[in-house]
Protein backbone atom coordinates (compact mmCIF):
# COMPACT_ATOMS: atom_id res chain seq x y z
CA UNK A 1 0.00 0.00 0.00
CA UNK A 2 1.27 3.47 -0.78
CA UNK A 3 0.05 7.01 -0.92
CA UNK A 4 -0.92 8.26 -4.38
CA UNK A 5 0.80 11.30 -5.76
CA UNK A 6 -1.24 14.31 -4.71
CA UNK A 7 -1.28 15.75 -8.22
CA UNK A 8 -3.05 12.63 -9.50
CA UNK A 9 -6.04 13.01 -7.23
CA UNK A 10 -6.95 16.66 -7.43
CA UNK A 11 -10.68 17.28 -7.99
CA UNK A 12 -11.49 17.98 -11.60
CA UNK A 13 -11.71 21.72 -12.27
CA UNK A 14 -15.27 22.89 -12.64
CA UNK A 15 -16.09 23.43 -16.30
CA UNK A 16 -18.68 25.77 -17.72
CA UNK A 17 -22.15 24.25 -17.48
CA UNK A 18 -21.10 21.76 -14.84
CA UNK A 19 -22.60 21.34 -11.38
CA UNK A 20 -21.99 19.84 -7.97
CA UNK A 21 -23.22 16.42 -6.97
CA UNK A 22 -23.03 14.11 -3.95
CA UNK A 23 -21.20 10.81 -4.19
CA UNK A 24 -21.57 7.93 -1.74
CA UNK A 25 -18.48 5.73 -1.75
CA UNK A 26 -18.90 2.40 0.02
CA UNK A 27 -16.38 -0.43 0.45
CA UNK A 28 -17.93 -3.68 -0.77
CA UNK A 29 -18.33 -6.28 2.02
CA UNK A 30 -15.87 -4.23 4.07
CA UNK A 31 -14.77 -6.74 6.74
CA UNK A 32 -14.39 -9.56 4.21
CA UNK A 33 -12.54 -7.30 1.76
CA UNK A 34 -10.08 -6.27 4.52
CA UNK A 35 -9.34 -9.95 5.17
CA UNK A 36 -8.89 -10.64 1.46
CA UNK A 37 -6.55 -7.67 0.98
CA UNK A 38 -3.82 -9.55 2.87
CA UNK A 39 -4.79 -13.15 2.18
CA UNK A 40 -5.25 -13.91 -1.54
CA UNK A 41 -6.40 -17.46 -0.73
CA UNK A 42 -9.72 -15.96 0.37
CA UNK A 43 -10.53 -14.55 -3.08
CA UNK A 44 -13.44 -16.29 -4.76
CA UNK A 45 -14.30 -18.55 -1.82
CA UNK A 46 -17.12 -18.18 0.73
CA UNK A 47 -15.92 -16.17 3.75
CA UNK A 48 -17.75 -15.03 6.87
CA UNK A 49 -16.54 -12.69 9.61
CA UNK A 50 -17.79 -13.42 13.11
CA UNK A 51 -18.93 -11.13 15.91
CA UNK A 52 -17.29 -10.72 19.32
CA UNK A 53 -16.32 -14.05 20.85
CA UNK A 54 -16.84 -15.68 17.45
CA UNK A 55 -20.58 -15.79 18.11
CA UNK A 56 -22.52 -14.89 14.97
CA UNK A 57 -21.95 -13.98 11.34
CA UNK A 58 -21.65 -10.19 10.92
CA UNK A 59 -20.22 -10.01 7.39
CA UNK A 60 -20.39 -12.31 4.34
CA UNK A 61 -18.75 -12.54 0.97
CA UNK A 62 -20.99 -12.88 -2.09
CA UNK A 63 -20.05 -16.56 -2.22
CA UNK A 64 -21.24 -17.03 1.38
CA UNK A 65 -24.48 -15.21 0.55
CA UNK A 66 -24.96 -17.61 -2.38
CA UNK A 67 -24.82 -20.48 0.10
CA UNK A 68 -27.82 -18.98 1.85
CA UNK A 69 -25.91 -17.89 4.96
CA UNK A 70 -27.69 -15.05 6.72
CA UNK A 71 -26.25 -12.26 8.83
CA UNK A 72 -26.73 -13.18 12.48
CA UNK A 73 -26.43 -16.93 11.98
CA UNK A 74 -24.63 -18.46 15.01
CA UNK A 75 -21.26 -19.91 14.04
CA UNK A 76 -21.92 -23.16 15.89
CA UNK A 77 -24.68 -23.90 13.35
CA UNK A 78 -22.23 -23.53 10.45
CA UNK A 79 -19.03 -24.96 11.92
CA UNK A 80 -19.74 -28.64 11.21
CA UNK A 81 -20.65 -28.18 7.54
CA UNK A 82 -18.08 -25.45 6.80
CA UNK A 83 -15.32 -27.78 5.52
CA UNK A 84 -17.72 -29.56 3.13
CA UNK A 85 -18.78 -26.30 1.44
CA UNK A 86 -15.36 -24.64 1.66
CA UNK A 87 -16.58 -21.94 4.04
CA UNK A 88 -13.81 -20.00 5.79
CA UNK A 89 -14.36 -18.06 8.99
CA UNK A 90 -12.48 -15.13 10.48
CA UNK A 91 -12.81 -13.45 13.87
CA UNK A 92 -13.46 -9.71 13.80
CA UNK A 93 -10.09 -7.97 13.48
CA UNK A 94 -11.07 -4.44 14.50
CA UNK A 95 -7.50 -3.15 14.57
CA UNK A 96 -7.08 -4.04 10.89
CA UNK A 97 -10.51 -2.75 9.86
CA UNK A 98 -10.08 0.56 11.69
CA UNK A 99 -6.67 1.19 10.16
CA UNK A 100 -7.77 0.37 6.61
CA UNK A 101 -10.87 2.51 7.07
CA UNK A 102 -8.78 5.54 8.04
CA UNK A 103 -6.56 5.01 4.99
CA UNK A 104 -9.55 4.79 2.66
CA UNK A 105 -11.21 7.88 4.14
CA UNK A 106 -8.02 9.92 3.91
CA UNK A 107 -7.65 8.91 0.28
CA UNK A 108 -11.27 9.75 -0.58
CA UNK A 109 -10.89 13.19 0.98
CA UNK A 110 -8.30 14.08 -1.64
CA UNK A 111 -10.93 13.87 -4.36
CA UNK A 112 -13.68 15.86 -2.72
CA UNK A 113 -14.84 19.44 -2.35
CA UNK A 114 -16.08 18.30 1.07
CA UNK A 115 -16.28 14.97 2.88
CA UNK A 116 -18.57 13.44 5.47
CA UNK A 117 -17.38 10.12 6.85
CA UNK A 118 -20.66 8.36 7.49
CA UNK A 119 -19.46 5.03 8.87
CA UNK A 120 -16.39 2.81 8.97
CA UNK A 121 -16.85 1.91 5.30
CA UNK A 122 -18.94 4.74 3.82
CA UNK A 123 -18.27 8.35 3.01
CA UNK A 124 -20.24 11.10 1.32
CA UNK A 125 -18.19 13.30 -0.99
CA UNK A 126 -18.95 16.57 -2.71
CA UNK A 127 -17.90 16.40 -6.38
CA UNK A 128 -18.02 18.96 -9.17
CA UNK A 129 -18.02 18.60 -12.93
CA UNK A 130 -20.11 17.71 -15.93
CA UNK A 131 -21.91 14.34 -15.81
CA UNK A 132 -19.16 12.78 -17.91
CA UNK A 133 -16.47 14.25 -15.65
CA UNK A 134 -18.25 12.91 -12.57
CA UNK A 135 -18.29 9.42 -14.09
CA UNK A 136 -14.56 9.73 -14.72
CA UNK A 137 -13.98 10.86 -11.11
CA UNK A 138 -15.95 7.90 -9.81
CA UNK A 139 -13.84 5.51 -11.88
CA UNK A 140 -10.66 7.22 -10.72
CA UNK A 141 -11.73 6.87 -7.08
CA UNK A 142 -12.35 3.15 -7.54
CA UNK A 143 -8.98 2.65 -9.18
CA UNK A 144 -7.09 4.63 -6.56
CA UNK A 145 -8.67 2.87 -3.58
CA UNK A 146 -8.05 -0.55 -5.13
CA UNK A 147 -4.46 0.30 -5.98
CA UNK A 148 -3.47 1.84 -2.66
CA UNK A 149 -5.46 -0.27 -0.18
CA UNK A 150 -6.54 -3.38 -2.10
CA UNK A 151 -10.21 -2.74 -1.27
CA UNK A 152 -13.08 -2.68 -3.81
CA UNK A 153 -15.53 0.23 -3.62
CA UNK A 154 -18.67 1.28 -5.45
CA UNK A 155 -19.57 4.90 -6.17
CA UNK A 156 -23.12 6.22 -6.37
CA UNK A 157 -23.67 9.78 -7.60
CA UNK A 158 -26.84 11.83 -7.24
CA UNK A 159 -28.16 15.28 -6.47
CA UNK A 160 -29.02 14.38 -2.84
CA UNK A 161 -27.65 12.03 -0.20
CA UNK A 162 -30.64 9.72 -0.54
CA UNK A 163 -30.25 9.51 -4.30
CA UNK A 164 -26.48 8.95 -3.95
CA UNK A 165 -27.17 6.02 -1.59
CA UNK A 166 -29.70 4.64 -4.05
CA UNK A 167 -27.25 5.02 -6.93
CA UNK A 168 -24.64 3.16 -4.91
CA UNK A 169 -27.08 0.28 -4.54
CA UNK A 170 -27.56 0.21 -8.32
CA UNK A 171 -23.79 0.24 -8.86
CA UNK A 172 -23.36 -2.77 -6.57
CA UNK A 173 -26.06 -4.85 -8.17
CA UNK A 174 -25.25 -4.16 -11.84
CA UNK A 175 -21.75 -5.30 -12.75
CA UNK A 176 -21.88 -3.81 -16.24
CA UNK A 177 -21.71 -0.37 -14.60
CA UNK A 178 -18.22 -1.27 -13.34
CA UNK A 179 -18.87 0.04 -9.86
CA UNK A 180 -19.99 3.58 -10.74
CA UNK A 181 -23.59 4.75 -11.10
CA UNK A 182 -24.37 8.37 -11.88
CA UNK A 183 -28.12 8.91 -11.97
CA UNK A 184 -27.65 11.99 -14.19
CA UNK A 185 -26.29 9.84 -17.01
CA UNK A 186 -28.94 7.15 -16.77
CA UNK A 187 -32.13 7.08 -18.82
CA UNK A 188 -34.85 8.51 -16.49
CA UNK A 189 -37.21 5.74 -17.62
CA UNK A 190 -34.69 3.13 -16.49
CA UNK A 191 -34.32 4.83 -13.11
CA UNK A 192 -38.12 4.89 -12.76
CA UNK A 193 -38.28 1.17 -13.55
CA UNK A 194 -35.61 0.33 -10.97
CA UNK A 195 -37.35 2.43 -8.32
CA UNK A 196 -40.63 0.66 -9.02
CA UNK A 197 -38.97 -2.74 -8.49
CA UNK A 198 -37.00 -1.96 -5.33
CA UNK A 199 -39.04 -2.37 -2.13
CA UNK A 200 -39.26 0.73 0.01
CA UNK A 201 -37.35 -1.11 2.75
CA UNK A 202 -34.36 -1.12 0.41
CA UNK A 203 -34.10 2.62 0.92
CA UNK A 204 -31.71 4.32 3.33
CA UNK A 205 -33.42 4.81 6.70
CA UNK A 206 -36.54 2.74 6.00
CA UNK A 207 -36.61 -0.39 8.17
CA UNK A 208 -39.00 -3.32 8.13
CA UNK A 209 -41.34 -1.89 10.78
CA UNK A 210 -41.68 1.40 8.92
CA UNK A 211 -42.05 -0.53 5.67
CA UNK A 212 -45.04 -2.40 7.11
CA UNK A 213 -46.74 0.87 8.04
CA UNK A 214 -46.05 2.32 4.59
CA UNK A 215 -47.38 -0.82 2.90
CA UNK A 216 -50.66 -0.35 4.76
CA UNK A 217 -51.02 2.91 2.78
CA UNK A 218 -50.14 1.21 -0.50
CA UNK A 219 -46.56 2.52 -0.49
CA UNK A 220 -44.50 -0.57 -1.25
CA UNK A 221 -41.73 0.52 -3.62
CA UNK A 222 -39.22 3.37 -3.74
CA UNK A 223 -41.20 4.82 -6.65
CA UNK A 224 -44.37 4.77 -4.50
CA UNK A 225 -42.64 6.72 -1.75
CA UNK A 226 -41.20 9.22 -4.21
CA UNK A 227 -44.73 9.90 -5.50
CA UNK A 228 -46.22 10.28 -2.01
CA UNK A 229 -47.43 13.63 -0.69
CA UNK A 230 -44.62 15.00 1.56
CA UNK A 231 -47.12 16.79 3.81
CA UNK A 232 -49.09 13.58 4.34
CA UNK A 233 -45.88 11.66 5.07
CA UNK A 234 -44.89 14.20 7.70
CA UNK A 235 -48.35 14.14 9.26
CA UNK A 236 -48.58 10.36 9.46
CA UNK A 237 -44.90 9.52 10.05
CA UNK A 238 -42.15 12.06 10.71
CA UNK A 239 -40.24 14.98 9.33
CA UNK A 240 -37.34 12.60 8.75
CA UNK A 241 -39.34 10.48 6.30
CA UNK A 242 -40.67 13.66 4.71
CA UNK A 243 -37.06 14.62 4.02
CA UNK A 244 -36.54 11.26 2.34
CA UNK A 245 -39.48 11.92 0.01
CA UNK A 246 -38.13 15.36 -0.86
CA UNK A 247 -34.63 13.99 -1.45
CA UNK A 248 -35.99 11.28 -3.76
CA UNK A 249 -37.44 14.13 -5.81
CA UNK A 250 -34.12 15.92 -5.99
CA UNK A 251 -34.50 18.45 -3.16
CA UNK A 252 -31.45 18.24 -0.94
CA UNK A 253 -32.53 18.63 2.70
CA UNK A 254 -30.24 16.36 4.75
CA UNK A 255 -27.36 18.68 5.64
CA UNK A 256 -23.78 17.75 6.31
CA UNK A 257 -23.36 15.70 9.49
CA UNK A 258 -27.05 16.06 10.30
CA UNK A 259 -27.46 12.32 10.90
CA UNK A 260 -24.94 12.28 13.72
CA UNK A 261 -25.56 15.66 15.28
CA UNK A 262 -27.97 14.30 17.86
CA UNK A 263 -25.56 11.90 19.48
CA UNK A 264 -26.22 11.96 23.21
CA UNK A 265 -24.67 8.75 24.47
CA UNK A 266 -21.45 6.80 24.40
CA UNK A 267 -21.64 3.08 25.10
CA UNK A 268 -18.78 0.69 25.80
CA UNK A 269 -20.20 -2.83 25.95
CA UNK A 270 -18.86 -6.32 25.37
CA UNK A 271 -19.84 -9.93 25.92
CA UNK A 272 -17.43 -12.27 27.70
CA UNK A 273 -15.71 -15.35 26.29
CA UNK A 274 -15.90 -16.93 29.77
CA UNK A 275 -18.70 -15.94 32.18
CA UNK A 276 -17.82 -13.60 35.02
CA UNK A 277 -18.95 -15.14 38.30
CA UNK A 278 -17.32 -13.11 41.07
CA UNK A 279 -17.63 -9.55 42.31
CA UNK A 280 -13.87 -9.12 42.02
CA UNK A 281 -13.96 -9.93 38.31
CA UNK A 282 -16.93 -7.62 37.75
CA UNK A 283 -15.07 -4.77 39.45
CA UNK A 284 -12.22 -5.32 37.01
CA UNK A 285 -14.64 -5.37 34.05
CA UNK A 286 -16.28 -2.12 35.13
CA UNK A 287 -12.92 -0.44 35.74
CA UNK A 288 -11.57 -1.40 32.30
CA UNK A 289 -14.77 -0.47 30.45
CA UNK A 290 -15.03 2.90 32.21
CA UNK A 291 -11.43 3.73 31.36
CA UNK A 292 -11.95 2.76 27.72
CA UNK A 293 -15.04 4.97 27.60
CA UNK A 294 -13.12 7.82 29.28
CA UNK A 295 -10.36 7.57 26.69
CA UNK A 296 -12.93 7.76 23.90
CA UNK A 297 -14.53 10.81 25.53
CA UNK A 298 -11.16 12.51 25.74
CA UNK A 299 -10.37 11.74 22.09
CA UNK A 300 -13.65 13.34 21.05
CA UNK A 301 -13.24 16.37 23.33
CA UNK A 302 -16.37 15.55 25.34
CA UNK A 303 -17.48 15.16 28.94
CA UNK A 304 -20.32 13.16 30.49
CA UNK A 305 -22.60 14.03 33.38
CA UNK A 306 -24.37 10.68 33.86
CA UNK A 307 -22.99 7.13 33.98
CA UNK A 308 -25.01 3.92 33.72
CA UNK A 309 -23.40 0.56 34.49
CA UNK A 310 -25.10 -2.71 33.65
CA UNK A 311 -24.49 -6.43 33.32
CA UNK A 312 -26.54 -9.46 32.41
CA UNK A 313 -26.72 -13.22 32.22
CA UNK A 314 -27.55 -15.09 29.02
CA UNK A 315 -31.20 -15.01 28.00
CA UNK A 316 -30.80 -18.64 26.91
CA UNK A 317 -29.34 -19.87 30.17
CA UNK A 318 -31.46 -22.13 32.35
CA UNK A 319 -29.42 -21.13 35.39
CA UNK A 320 -30.06 -18.18 37.69
CA UNK A 321 -30.64 -14.94 35.80
CA UNK A 322 -29.59 -11.48 36.90
CA UNK A 323 -29.58 -8.10 35.13
CA UNK A 324 -28.13 -5.49 37.50
CA UNK A 325 -28.19 -1.88 36.34
CA UNK A 326 -27.53 1.43 38.08
CA UNK A 327 -27.33 5.05 36.98
CA UNK A 328 -25.11 7.59 38.71
CA UNK A 329 -25.18 11.36 38.25
CA UNK A 330 -21.61 12.59 38.36
CA UNK A 331 -20.65 15.58 40.56
CA UNK A 332 -19.83 17.60 37.44
CA UNK A 333 -19.39 16.92 33.70
CA UNK A 334 -16.15 14.97 33.38
CA UNK A 335 -13.97 12.70 31.26
CA UNK A 336 -11.73 11.82 34.22
CA UNK A 337 -10.96 8.06 34.05
CA UNK A 338 -10.49 7.87 37.82
CA UNK A 339 -13.90 9.39 38.58
CA UNK A 340 -15.67 7.35 35.90
CA UNK A 341 -13.95 4.14 36.99
CA UNK A 342 -14.93 4.63 40.62
CA UNK A 343 -18.51 5.42 39.62
CA UNK A 344 -18.82 2.34 37.41
CA UNK A 345 -17.30 -0.04 39.97
CA UNK A 346 -19.43 1.36 42.78
CA UNK A 347 -22.67 1.41 40.79
CA UNK A 348 -23.04 -2.38 40.56
CA UNK A 349 -21.34 -3.23 43.85
CA UNK A 350 -24.53 -4.06 45.73
CA UNK A 351 -26.36 -5.75 42.86
CA UNK A 352 -23.92 -8.32 41.47
CA UNK A 353 -24.61 -11.79 42.85
CA UNK A 354 -21.61 -14.00 43.60
CA UNK A 355 -21.75 -17.31 41.72
CA UNK A 356 -24.14 -16.12 38.99
CA UNK A 357 -22.71 -16.42 35.46
CA UNK A 358 -22.72 -12.97 33.84
CA UNK A 359 -22.06 -13.04 30.10
CA UNK A 360 -22.02 -9.35 29.24
CA UNK A 361 -21.63 -5.91 30.77
CA UNK A 362 -21.36 -2.32 29.69
CA UNK A 363 -20.86 1.30 30.64
CA UNK A 364 -23.05 3.99 29.09
CA UNK A 365 -22.18 7.66 29.37
CA UNK A 366 -24.87 10.24 28.69
CA UNK A 367 -25.45 13.93 29.09
CA UNK A 368 -22.53 14.48 26.73
CA UNK A 369 -21.23 17.96 26.06
CA UNK A 370 -18.11 19.55 24.70
CA UNK A 371 -15.28 19.67 27.23
CA UNK A 372 -15.19 23.08 28.88
CA UNK A 373 -18.74 23.97 27.79
CA UNK A 374 -19.57 24.77 31.40
CA UNK A 375 -17.01 26.76 33.42
CA UNK A 376 -16.36 24.92 36.71
CA UNK A 377 -15.05 26.10 40.04
CA UNK A 378 -11.58 24.70 40.78
CA UNK A 379 -13.09 22.58 43.57
CA UNK A 380 -14.94 20.50 40.97
CA UNK A 381 -11.94 19.89 38.72
CA UNK A 382 -9.93 16.83 39.71
CA UNK A 383 -6.15 16.68 39.67
CA UNK A 384 -6.36 13.99 36.99
CA UNK A 385 -8.38 16.25 34.70
CA UNK A 386 -6.00 19.16 35.19
CA UNK A 387 -3.22 16.87 34.01
CA UNK A 388 -5.37 15.53 31.15
CA UNK A 389 -4.93 11.95 32.31
CA UNK A 390 -7.77 10.59 30.16
CA UNK A 391 -6.20 11.91 26.97
CA UNK A 392 -2.83 10.48 28.01
CA UNK A 393 -4.29 7.01 28.60
CA UNK A 394 -6.07 7.17 25.25
CA UNK A 395 -2.91 8.06 23.37
CA UNK A 396 -0.92 5.28 25.05
CA UNK A 397 -3.55 2.62 24.31
CA UNK A 398 -3.94 3.87 20.73
CA UNK A 399 -0.22 3.40 20.20
CA UNK A 400 0.52 0.28 22.24
CA UNK A 401 -2.84 -1.52 22.54
CA UNK A 402 -5.65 -1.69 25.07
CA UNK A 403 -3.69 -3.91 27.46
CA UNK A 404 -0.68 -1.60 27.64
CA UNK A 405 -1.83 0.64 30.49
CA UNK A 406 -4.61 0.89 33.04
CA UNK A 407 -5.53 2.33 36.40
CA UNK A 408 -6.12 0.20 39.48
CA UNK A 409 -8.06 -2.95 38.67
CA UNK A 410 -7.64 -2.23 34.96
CA UNK A 411 -3.87 -2.58 35.23
CA UNK A 412 -2.81 -5.47 33.02
CA UNK A 413 0.58 -6.29 34.55
CA UNK A 414 -0.46 -9.91 34.97
CA UNK A 415 -1.97 -12.36 32.50
CA UNK A 416 -4.95 -11.40 30.36
CA UNK A 417 -8.23 -12.02 32.22
CA UNK A 418 -10.11 -15.15 31.17
CA UNK A 419 -13.31 -13.23 30.42
CA UNK A 420 -11.83 -11.03 27.70
CA UNK A 421 -13.04 -11.43 24.14
CA UNK A 422 -12.17 -14.64 22.30
CA UNK A 423 -10.93 -14.32 18.69
CA UNK A 424 -9.87 -17.83 17.82
CA UNK A 425 -9.91 -17.29 14.06
CA UNK A 426 -8.37 -13.82 13.93
CA UNK A 427 -6.01 -12.81 11.15
CA UNK A 428 -2.81 -10.89 12.04
CA UNK A 429 -2.96 -7.14 12.67
CA UNK A 430 -1.04 -6.57 9.46
CA UNK A 431 -0.89 -2.78 9.56
CA UNK A 432 -0.85 -1.88 13.25
CA UNK A 433 1.52 -4.35 14.95
CA UNK A 434 5.21 -4.57 14.03
CA UNK A 435 5.47 -8.24 14.97
CA UNK A 436 2.55 -9.13 12.66
CA UNK A 437 3.63 -7.33 9.51
CA UNK A 438 3.14 -9.48 6.40
CA UNK A 439 6.31 -10.98 4.92
CA UNK A 440 6.81 -10.78 1.16
CA UNK A 441 9.30 -13.09 -0.54
CA UNK A 442 10.60 -12.40 -4.05
CA UNK A 443 11.36 -15.59 -5.97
Amino acid sequence: MSDPPAAAVRPTPVAAGSGTRIALVDVNSFYVSCERAFDPKLAGVPVVVLSNNDGCVVARSDEAKALGIKTGTPWFKLAESAPQVGLIQRSSNYELYGDLSSRVMELLGRYALWQEVYSIDESFLGLAGTPAELNAQGAAIRTAVARHTGLPVCVGIGSTKTLAKFANRIAKQNRHLQGVCNLDTMDPAVVDTIMSRVPVTGLWGVGSRLGTRLAALGIESVADLRAADPAMIRRKFSVILQRTVLELNGTSCIPLDDERADRKQLIYSRSFSTPVTTLTEMRQVMSIYAQQAAARLAREGQQASVLTAYAGTSHFSERASSFPSATVRLPAPTADPVILSRAAVGALEAQVIEGVSYTKAGVMLSGLEAAGAQPLFDEFVSDQERRNLGDLLGRVTDKYGAASIGLGLAGMATAKPEWTMSRKYSSPRYTTEWSELPVVRAL
